[in-house]
């Protein structure tokens, strides 16, 4: 596939301390940043690859806006304020939603050295922990200073929890995540505690809550891939 080149006219000066505080200031948090000449990111070269995600701050927002009322409030949110913040910025600005095709998002994410793949296979993240929810990111022509990311993966030094929560296994370091056993789990009354407040596995990642997540968002999700 050709790969993407970044804008071609120059943006402001800006450091990722703006960047942050720009995203902050609709909601968002930076979830990873990469160079993709030197990562070798699919689909990209050259500039900085900023990945903004869903923080604390997210939910109100979401709440408080236009789209919260109207089908897909999340993806049509997301294209919004994302594609906002890219003409604002002078970025070209990228989603994790209407393919296919799909963009690349896991390997971004993978290439950022923030985000990992954990022992049942799910993405977790060094801040967020398994609540990861990418809502868009934002691809600046320059070469922009980014912050080293952690020089490990924290599931080396965690006991795994995640590998042992699900009630139905579905969920597991063998083979991953078996989706019929899954959706089959909360369709049963056994099942509400992870519809109304989001996925017990998720949940157990220590670091799960630093996304400080509201349970009503999670339910919000749950609904979305498991309609009743």
């Amino acid at each position: 596939m050709t790969k993407r080149h970044p804008p071609s006219s120059d943006p402001a000066a800006l450091s990722y301390a703006d960047i942050e505080k720009a995203a902050q200031d609709v909601g968002l948090i930076i979830m990873g940043a990469l160079h993709p000449r030197v990562k070798d990111a699919k689909q990209l070269e050259g500039g900085t690859l900023i990945l903004l995600g869903a923080g604390s701050a997210f939910w109100p927002a979401l709440k408080s806006s236009p789209e919260w009322q109207g089908k897909d409030p999340v993806d049509r949110w997301s294209s919004r304020v994302v594609g906002q913040m890219a003409q604002d910025l002078s970025a070209t600005a990228y989603f994790p939603f209407g393919g296919p095709p799909y963009t690349p998002f896991i390997d971004w994410a993978l290439k950022s050295g923030r985000t990992f793949s954990s022992p049942v296979g799910a993405l977790v993240h060094d801040e967020v922990g398994m609540m990861i929810s990418f809502r868009g990111a934002l691809h600046f022509i320059n070469e922009i200073p980014i912050p080293a990311p952690p020089d490990a993966s924290p599931c080396t030094t965690c006991a795994a929890p995640c590998t042992q929560t699900c009630p139905v296994g579905a969920l597991n370091s063998r083979d991953f995540y078996d989706v019929s056993s899954c959706h089959g789990h909360l369709s049963t009354p056994e099942g509400q505690n992870c519809m109304t407040g989001g996925c017990l596995v998720r949940l157990s990642c220590p670091l799960s809550s630093g996304a400080a997540r509201d349970p009503e968002q999670s339910a919000h999700h749950m609904r979305a891939f498991h309609p009743s």
